[in-house]
C-alpha cells in the first residue's frame, strides 16, 4: 500500500508553477537572472570576467532574496516597509506616563482655595473705612 505524507499545517502549502518554484519566485529569479546576464555580457570585456562576475552576483542578489526570504509568512518587502515604519516614520521615543487625577483634583481645589483667599484680601482692601474681622471674634484656641 502507498502512503502519502500530508502536513498538517495547510496554510503553509504554497502552489507550484514551473520547476517546483512559485509565481513570486519564478518572477524574482527571472528579473534578476535576465539583469545579471545581460550585465555580464555588457561589461566582461571592460572590467574583466571575474570583476563582472562578482557584479553581476552583488546585483541579482537582492531579487534572490525578495523570491527566497520569508520570516513568519510574510515575505522581505513587508518586513523591509515595517521596519522603515517603525524606524523611520515613528516617533522614536514615548515614555509611559499616567495621569494622577486625585493630585490633579488635590491641584485645582488648592489653587480656588489661594485665588479665592487672593480675591477676598483684594476685595477687602478695596472697600474704604472698613477692616478685616476675624469671624472667632478674637478667641484663641
Amino acid at each position: 500500500m502507498a502512503y502519502v505524507q500530508v502536513p498538517k499545517d495547510l496554510t503553509k502549502v504554497k502552489n507550484k508553477v514551473l520547476f517546483n518554484l512559485t509565481k513570486r519566485q519564478l518572477i524574482c529569479f527571472g528579473c534578476g537572472g535576465g539583469l545579471g546576464v545581460l550585465f555580464y555580457l555588457l561589461t566582461k570585456d571592460s572590467l574583466g570576467t571575474t570583476t563582472a562576475a562578482s557584479i553581476m552576483v552583488l546585483m541579482v542578489l537582492p531579487f534572490f532574496m525578495f523570491a527566497i526570504y520569508e520570516k513568519d509568512g510574510r515575505p522581505l518587502e513587508k518586513i523591509i516597509m515595517d521596519v522603515i515604519r517603525c524606524k523611520m516614520m515613528v516617533p522614536g521615543v514615548r515614555p509611559y506616563k499616567t495621569e494622577n487625577f486625585y493630585a490633579k483634583i488635590q491641584e485645582e481645589i488648592y489653587e480656588q482655595e489661594v485665588l479665592g483667599l487672593g480675591k477676598e484680601t483684594e476685595n477687602a482692601g478695596q472697600k474704604s473705612g472698613t477692616r478685616h474681622v476675624r469671624k472667632d471674634k478674637g478667641k484663641r484656641r
